[in-house]
């Protein structure tokens, strides 16, 4: 749903939801494209509809993207550019909330900034970013990526890296993720959380000292002192 302003970030389970994925060019939401997007539509937990194109990034398509989800050049070369696949898939998700995993520092910035770029609006949609809720539900785990949180939960990989497999990988793990948010465990329940954004807090060591860190940063810059000092939020 296009908006003035852009969705909220929660951090909870919902039973409604879509939940999508992207592939890119690269990393940079400043320089980079969309060469695939996916999502699935989710209605009381359950997938009920499902969505994915290629897209033209007007670009050549680096080897080293390439050689990640295996998307080429040829394979993009007849597929419609982002606006059209963006304008559709807004209107797939229409005014649900969106699910992704580390979508608050990477797939939304690429959303929101093409929706502004090519329809003036961002993307005001509330979405549920599946990173931070494993590192604080599941805080046991060494890497919380998507095929790491899939190999505990028993999940097949197959396919892994592609925008509708991550999109079904990713489908079953915030249902797994569901169990740990009702029954967290000891370890869970120890977890400082950013109070800016819900994302865990994790120690850090600056030049003065201790201090606790947002791991969504830099998206989030709060911090606070580790012992009684003030609280600084940049």
């Amino acid at each position: 749903m296009l908006s003035s302003n852009m969705g909220k970030k929660l951090n909870k389970y919902v039973k409604d939801y879509v939940v999508f994925d992207l592939e890119t060019t690269g990393t940079s939401c400043i320089s980079d494209e969309v060469v695939e997007i996916s999502a699935i539509k989710v209605k009381d937990s359950k997938e009920i509809e499902e969505f994915s194109t290629l897209v033209n990034p007007q670009m050549p398509i680096p080897f080293s993207a390439t050689d990640v989800h295996g998307i080429t050049d040829k394979m993009v070369a007849n597929a419609p550019t982002f606006d059209k696949a963006l304008a559709d898939f807004i209107e797939f998700a229409g005014d649900m909330i969106l699910v992704g995993h580390n979508i608050h520092t990477f797939d939304m910035k690429f959303i929101c900034r093409d929706a502004m770029k090519y329809f003036g609006k961002t993307i005001g949609n509330d979405y549920i970013d599946t990173l931070p809720l494993a590192r604080i539900y599941l805080p046991q785990l060494g890497h919380h990526t998507l095929t790491d949180l899939a190999y505990y939960y028993g999940i097949s990989i197959s396919g892994a890296h592609r925008a509708l497999h991550d999109c079904r990988m990713n489908q079953q793990i915030f249902e797994k993720l569901a169990e740990e948010i009702k029954n967290p465990s000891e370890d869970a329940k120890k977890v400082k959380k950013c109070p800016r954004c819900g994302s865990p807090l994790k120690l850090r060591s600056g030049r003065f000292g201790e201090f606790w860190g947002c791991t969504s940063y830099p998206a989030c810059k709060y911090t606070k002192d580790a012992g009684t000092g003030p609280i600084y939020v940049e």
